[in-house]
């Protein structure tokens, strides 16, 4: 029998299994070692210098990097590696905005929370760091740069799980700072508001953006309807912000909250889930019986949207054009609540609270406004909504359950695991399932597809037809697949996409949590609620069908199409002035951008800006023409394109600008 390698922490002897350095082998058995940068799906970066171990004949180490190894002796504490790791907060908290009672991070901050453990009660060191502006460019993050505390943390995740790279370091020494690309504002960058960032920053550097204060006024505005919606993957989450475990499920208690608080109306997300796989299933099966635009990306995340419309605009036609369930029940909501609530559709406030931050931005996109208004009007997040009840001053776990109000309050399992990665997959499947095969189905469960993996591979076969499916989660994951399907490797009939780890229930508007089993929890609580209730499959859902019936007509019908779908666009991935090629501008000179983004060059963009140029000095124009090279007009498919004076101008040729160019200056000294 082989023997199992051991080593010694702090004086007791402890097996080796397989984990990747000191810093898990010691978690791994009951000692916390503190950190900040350390997590274990990004690299491992030892920046913080907090998690230092004495290990016999080596010295003070980070444990971090450390690989354990047989008869290792392990310190994890000592008087020098206490004072260490004290100085090192000192140093951090010197710099720091010492706003705590403020800060929206207060409760779960790992810098207070470390400084209150190492017994920090001064800080004995002087800042050296100005004050900075707040970045609030972003619809649904806010970065305060005075409470950064350069562990990398948004840096790594935004580039290694999301492969953006929106966020970096900047500059060096003492200069070094953490900024977006080019030193722009979050909002001006190829952020896709997916909120990873905010998620394992330690500080209230990033953080959810919050509408706590809007959501308020027409709660109290009594000529306003509020009526809120809620995310499947809420009700397993929102215990945690009140000490519960992750995956319990609130429901009841929430709706009791939500009515407390003054919601007039408590629905439920997986009620528009449910129609969303009706829509988005018959899609699938008339794209898959015709072999047309397969495979077909799922359309629920947003953040994967704005990644699609920012990295493969060529693949937007894979898209399903199926709103997300959010927007289906805004669009929804704003159409048939008026009359059943007899309110005017301009007194008719719709909410909603997701684990999302993405969520917030996608609420503002314009193809989501009818008659100017939005059709969901404000977003919170699960953590906004645990900060609500207590500004209400509501006990949570002595509030008694209540039930959510009808129709738009009814749903079925298939609705309810949408939350999880991998359920948009098994609720469409259920439905295919009976719809192609012609056969009732009676075991609704396809755990093939259920899982943590960040990409995971199926092929089921209904009736005569095998449909291969990958699930996916993590922009990464999602780059790869892209990347496969415009190559022509890819033979893929249905691909989900989540961008946050684990799907909503990871989400970043979720509770913070340091259980490293939470998200698992939070989806095995998405599945006790599936299997508790009495329906599984959203052809079930009785009071969908009446909608149809009553309001929407046929499934993927012309009413319903214009309602609960959208499309998409190519969308500029840095908001940019462009770059002047003569070296002159002014607020008089007429301005003109050629577009030298990938599609556009490889078009001849590169050599009609040179030719461009090259005419206006010709002709002595460059003291009232502004020539500059910019990334992208968003007109990708009719390149090159050429913006003169505010005017997008496709397909252009040499001739074409140039008549174009002496045609508005024509028109300018004339005025």
């Amino acid at each position: 029998m082989e023997k199992i390698a051991t080593l010694i922490l702090d004086g007791k002897e402890v097996p080796i299994a397989d984990e990747r350095n000191v810093l898990e082998l010691a978690r791994a058995h009951g000692v916390t070692i503190p950190t900040f940068c350390y997590h274990s799906e990004l690299s491992v970066y030892g920046a913080c210098r907090l998690c230092l171990v004495d290990i016999e004949g080596r010295g003070i180490v980070t444990s971090c990097s450390t690989k354990p190894e047989p008869g290792m002796v392990i310190k994890t504490t000592s008087g020098e590696i206490r004072e260490m790791r004290k100085i090192a907060l000192e140093l951090l908290l010197a710099n720091h905005d010492q706003g705590c009672p403020s800060c929206p991070k207060a409760a779960t901050c790992k810098l207070q929370d470390l400084a209150r453990q190492m017994g920090i009660e001064k800080v004995r060191f002087k800042p050296t760091h100005k004050k900075k502006p707040l970045d609030t460019s972003s619809l649904s993050l806010v970065r305060d740069p005075n409470k950064c505390i350069l562990c990398g943390d948004c840096v790594r995740a935004c580039r290694e799980i999301q492969s953006i790279g929106a966020i970096d370091f900047a500059y060096r020494g003492k200069d070094v700072e953490v900024l977006p690309a080019l030193g722009k504002n979050l909002g001006e960058v190829e952020c896709v508001n997916c909120g990873l960032c905010a998620s394992v920053c330690p500080t209230g550097a990033l953080t959810p953006r919050s509408e706590i204060d809007e959501v308020w006024v027409p709660l109290e505005d009594k000529t306003k309807t509020v009526v809120v919606q809620i995310a499947p993957a809420v009700r397993v989450a929102l215990g945690e912000y009140f000490g519960r475990k992750p995956g319990e499920v609130t429901t009841g208690q929430m709706v009791a909250a939500l009515k407390a608080i003054g919601f007039d109306q408590v629905y439920d997300t997986s009620f528009t889930a449910d129609m969303t796989v009706l829509e988005e299933a018959e899609e699938f099966i008339a794209r898959k019986l015709a072999g047309e635009k397969l495979p077909q990306f799922t359309s629920c995340c947003p953040g994967w949207v704005k990644f699609a419309e920012q990295y493969f605009p060529n693949l937007l036609g894979n898209l399903s054009s199926c709103k997300s369930p959010q927007q289906m029940f805004g669009s929804l909501a704003k159409r048939i609540l008026p009359a059943r609530l007899g309110v005017d559709v301009e007194d008719l406030v719709v909410v909603s609270i997701m684990p999302c931050t993405a969520k917030k931005s996608e609420a503002r996109r314009p193809e989501f406004m009818t008659d100017g208004r939005p059709d969901v009007d404000y977003v919170l997040t699960t953590q906004e909504l645990g900060r609500m009840i207590e500004q209400a001053g509501l006990q949570f776990d002595n509030l008694a359950p209540e039930s959510l109000d009808m129709p738009l309050g009814f749903k079925t399992g298939a609705g309810v695991i949408f939350g999880a990665s991998g359920g948009v997959t098994e609720a469409v499947l259920r439905y295919a399932a009976e719809k192609v095969g012609g056969v009732k189905l009676e075991n609704v469960n396809f755990k093939q597809v259920r899982g943590d993996q960040g990409l995971r591979e199926a092929e089921i076969v209904v009736g005569e037809i095998s449909i291969k499916l990958a699930i996916v989660h993590g922009l990464r994951n999602a780059r790869a697949i892209a990347d496969s399907v415009k190559a022509g490797t890819c033979d893929y009939d249905l691909v989900e996409v989540m961008a946050c780890p684990g799907g909503c229930i990871g989400g970043a508007g979720q509770p913070v949590s340091f259980d490293h089993d939470a998200r698992q929890k939070r989806a095995e609580g998405l599945y006790r609620v599936d299997k508790t209730l009495q329906l599984h499959k959203a052809q079930d859902n009785h009071m969908v069908a009446q909608v149809y019936e009553e309001t929407l007509g046929d499934v993927g019908g012309h009413l319903a199409h214009e309602l609960l779908h959208t499309h998409y666009q190519n969308r500029r991935r840095l908001a940019d002035e462009g770059m002047s090629m003569t070296g002159l501008s002014g607020a008089d000179m007429l301005k003109v951008k050629v577009c030298v983004g990938t599609n556009c060059y490889v078009k001849g963009s590169q050599q009609l800006l040179q030719k461009l140029i090259h005419f206006v000095e010709e002709k002595g124009l460059s003291q009232v023409v502004d020539i500059r090279a910019t990334f992208c007009l968003e007109r990708c498919g009719e390149g090159p394109n050429v913006e003169i004076a505010g005017q997008v101008i496709t397909g252009c040729d040499y001739e074409k600008v140039c008549n174009a160019l002496v045609e508005r200056l024509e028109v300018a000294e004339m005025k």
